[in-house]
């Protein structure tokens, strides 16, 4: 069963389709969105499933969040975009160019490869399940005790942005926690390709990210062999929050 998506549509033009990685949702690329529209595009955010304000499912893997792109696509008649993704929604749209042929003229991988990654989210998982959400009364106690297992300010200011009060009161996480940490490992996992894909693509890594590392980049070519590889100075694996000019400069060079 395809869930239905919770997306927003930018401006008018050839149409961008964004894809938030994980723990993410639309809102975290709206800025990009709003640059590229400022440029003649047509961005259209989207929450993946069980993400953001999307519908929350019982399922979670690659090909199951490249066919709801595809029937996403489908229902809104769009047959010619570019598709953009960070993270684990660059690995949505790497499945979604694997598994079909048509309805995309470029794609955008920003800072993730092909390849099975080994874990990074412990202890992201750790302090989101550290707390329970029945027994605070503020925003502000769940940010300290995030803080209380994260020494990283922009980790917990992007996971706070996950925290929404629940219509009978109290909160409630907007991702769809215990299936996304039940599925860790398909989110982890590699895209197989059966045969090359001729989609002309191109990776972006920010340069203190270790997501693509050069070994990766032969795998890449073999299964994309139109890609092109780009690094953005300063940037970590969230290049849209540490460069968010350098990168949006980037994309439109390339589009």
């Amino acid at each position: 069963m395809i869930p239905n998506l919770n997306y927003k549509i930018i401006g008018q033009g050839q149409p961008i389709i964004i894809l938030h990685g994980l723990f993410g949702m639309l809102d975290n690329w709206l800025n990009i969105a709003k640059k590229l529209e400022s440029a003649g595009f047509m961005p259209i955010l989207v929450d993946q499933r069980d993400h953001g304000r999307s519908e929350r499912t019982h399922d979670f893997n690659y090909k199951l969040l490249a066919s709801d792109l595809a029937t996403f696509m489908e229902e809104n008649w769009i047959h010619d975009a570019i598709l953009l993704g960070h993270s684990m929604g660059g690995k949505t749209v790497l499945q979604y160019m694997a598994d079909h042929d048509s309805g995309i003229s470029k794609s955008i991988i920003v800072d993730i490869g092909i390849k099975k990654y080994h874990g990074g989210h412990q202890e992201v998982f750790e302090a989101l399940f550290a707390i329970d959400l029945d027994k605070v009364n503020t925003r502000s106690d769940v940010e300290e005790k995030l803080f209380d297992h994260l020494n990283d300010h922009g980790t917990v200011q992007f996971l706070m942005k996950n925290l929404t009060r629940k219509p009978e009161g109290g909160f409630e996480w907007k991702m769809n926690l215990n299936l996304l940490f039940k599925n860790y490992q398909h989110i982890l996992d590699g895209i197989h390709f059966d045969h090359p894909t001729d989609t002309p693509t191109l990776f972006i890594r920010g340069d203190q990210s270790s997501y693509i590392l050069d070994e990766d980049w032969p795998e890449i070519l073999r299964n994309i062999p139109h890609s092109e590889l780009k690094s953005i100075k300063n940037a970590g694996h969230w290049v849209h929050a540490d460069q968010p000019d350098e990168l949006f400069q980037m994309i439109i060079d390339y589009i």
